[in-house]
């Protein structure tokens, strides 16, 4: 008896001393969008890193002369591969459940179209290839204005606000730049080559 007593004891004391698995949350979220909505998201990942990249590269007209806006040393180039980095997530992050807009299957290929195309900026900042960082960089800006027309700007038309026609211009040095480039590549070099709603060139 006093040897079941002793074992009892003991089995007891290393129960005791084993660690615990710690308790399973009652629920978690596979995917948490709440906290950072469709709106927010936009404003807050997607508009400022590609701001920040459209800022650093192509060329500036001052006073001073024409300024080269690429970076100058490897934290700054480094900092522009960080942004096309997050564009590529971005365009993943969009089509989570909760955040595409109806209809949502237009949504989620402009979302894969920004991926698609964030991947080719990216890869040209790597190179450090200039050229490519703009002309890359421009197709990324169209499949902006695309998603843009159909989920901000014709929505906020047909809601009666904004009318057609009022949106304020580009600055003259940008006009400027874009009939250049026009000019060299013709009127449908930029658009002819950004990844289309058909899915063709969406990455799978």
């Amino acid at each position: 008896m006093k040897r079941l007593l002793t074992f009892a004891a003991c089995a007891a004391l290393l129960t005791a001393c084993s660690p615990q698995k710690p308790a399973e949350p009652a629920s978690l979220a596979k995917y948490n969008v709440d906290a950072l909505d469709v709106k927010h998201f936009m404003a807050q990942v997607v508009d400022p890193n590609s701001d920040a990249l459209w800022a650093a590269s192509g060329t500036s007209d001052t006073a001073k002369g024409v300024v080269d806006n690429y970076p100058k040393t490897d934290a700054g180039w480094e900092l522009m591969q960080s942004q096309a980095a997050v564009l590529i997530e971005a365009g993943n992050a969009l089509q989570l459940p909760g955040r595409p807009r109806a209809p949502e299957a237009d949504f989620d290929k402009f979302a894969q179209q920004l991926t698609a195309q964030a991947i080719l900026v990216k890869a040209a900042v790597d190179k450090k290839d200039k050229q490519g960082i703009y002309d890359e960089g421009a197709k990324l800006y169209l499949v902006c204005v695309a998603c843009h027309a159909e989920y901000l700007i014709g929505p906020l038309v047909k809601g009666g606000g904004r009318p057609a026609g009022t949106l304020p211009n580009f600055p003259a040095d940008v006009e400027a730049k874009q009939k250049a480039y026009v000019a060299v590549h013709g009127p449908e070099a930029p658009v002819t080559k950004v990844p289309q709603l058909d899915g063709d060139n969406i990455p799978k």
